[in-house]
């Protein structure tokens, strides 16, 4: 005996239901910022080799590199050391050494800086109307 067309119908209306309901998981991860765990892993990969070709460029030690970003995954850092290493070997590049102090580690508190000296704060000096001191 064939389905009934009310069986039928309720089976359509089911698998429409779960479809709706599956296609929406993506809206509901971006929603709540959930992030996929391929995506990630293939997020700090990419990550990972910027900052250890970077850091080979600032002429940055490779242990010092896994320390300051200790988050990202080693052999990605190296990946991006050692391919940098090539690149500035075959092209006979010199190191560009940093100017900025490397970034803190997350979860770190970031340092005050110390007050200035006095000697550094001069008083500032009245003049006269031509600009002359007084």
């Amino acid at each position: 005996m064939p389905d009934s067309p009310r069986s039928q119908l309720r089976t359509l209306l089911l698998a429409a239901t779960l479809l709706l309901g599956l296609s929406g998981c993506d809206v509901v991860q971006q929603k709540l910022g959930i992030e996929a765990p391929a995506a990630k892993t293939a997020r700090l990969e990419g990550e990972g080799k910027a900052v250890g070709g970077a850091c080979r460029q600032s002429g940055r030690a490779i242990e010092d590199c896994y320390s300051i970003y200790s988050w990202l995954p080693k052999a990605a850092i190296y990946e991006g050391w050692r391919d940098m290493d090539v690149y500035m070997r075959e092209n006979k590049l010199l190191t560009v050494e940093p100017q900025l102090p490397p970034p803190q580690p997350p979860g770190t508190k970031k340092k005050k800086a110390p007050p200035p000296a006095e000697d550094a704060i001069a008083e500032p000096r009245a003049e006269g109307k031509n600009g002359e001191a007084r």
